[in-house]
């Protein structure tokens, strides 16, 4: 049985500015996209993109991530504690990011994005769909070092079992570190083979859709289920679970009328 590090979540300090943890996996994240991106697109050229539209696309990114993320984390899981402290809403150095907020943030920067460089929504998406898991692996090494979001309790026996000291003394599942493996690094394992060869337009974006809310769904057994507003619903379901069934069912619905006679290929467009 292992104990949990208890890390600082202060990585360093600058005088007043202090850098945390949970920042910093955010800034490994986003320069994984811009690495992966580029390689993504020097190994498709047919696709059309370069390095400053990937740049371009970043900034997009990261304003739905951390607006959508924060939003998501209020409305989805907290609207009563945040309801009451508003200021506290802007925080979001603290921690406290919902990745289904972050989600629909990201649509809609990748539709506003799509519209300025006139490519459609689906192509946007095909592209970024496998540059998205490892920066998901990352905020989840983020969680596992700031201490949140553990597991659920689990059998002292199983050799990787931790305690999580300022939870309790109980055994648990170091949940963060599954999803990290899980929705991260075999997410992108699986997109990124997928998309390695021309493919119909949306359906790189459906398997991400249906992988993540799989993944996400499986791993959420093992971590302890935070409360939110379809808490309540049933099924011993989890508010993330009741979020990632219309994942897999979107998934599954664009999958199957893909345009097959079409791969993805998007023409050059400089703006």
């Amino acid at each position: 049985m292992l104990i949990h590090p208890q890390f600082d979540p202060i990585a360093f300090s600058l005088g007043p500015l202090s850098v945390r943890w949970y920042g910093l996996m955010y800034l490994v994240a986003f320069l994984l996209f811009v690495l992966l991106g580029r390689r993504h697109a020097a190994r498709r050229p047919e696709l059309g993109w370069d390095a400053q539209q990937i740049d371009d696309m970043l900034f997009y990114g990261v304003l739905g991530v951390v607006i959508g993320g924060r939003l998501g984390e209020v409305l989805f899981y907290q609207p009563g504690y945040y309801f009451s402290h508003p200021l506290e809403i802007v925080a979001v150095w603290k921690g406290g990011m919902s990745f289904h907020g972050g989600f629909l943030g990201v649509l809609v920067a990748m539709w506003l994005f799509a519209r300025k460089t006139k490519r459609s929504f689906w192509q946007v998406t095909d592209f970024i769909a496998p540059l998205v898991p490892t920066g998901l692996a990352a905020g989840r090494i983020g969680n596992f070092i700031n201490g949140e979001l553990w597991g659920r309790p689990a059998s002292p026996d199983l050799p990787w079992s931790m305690v999580f000291p300022y939870v309790d003394q109980l055994p648990r599942h170091p949940s963060q570190i599954y999803q990290a493996l899980g929705e991260g690094m075999l997410l992108f394992v699986i997109l990124w083979l997928y998309s390695a060869s021309p493919r119909p337009v949306r359906a790189v974006s459906a398997v991400f859709l249906i992988g993540y809310g799989s993944l996400r769904f499986a791993m959420e057994f093992f971590r302890t289920p935070d409360p939110g507003i379809f808490s309540d619903l049933g099924f011993q379901l989890s508010t993330a679970q009741w979020l990632c069934v219309p994942m897999i069912l979107a998934g599954i619905v664009i999958l199957v009328t893909a345009d097959r006679g079409s791969a993805t290929v998007s023409p050059p467009s400089k703006s």
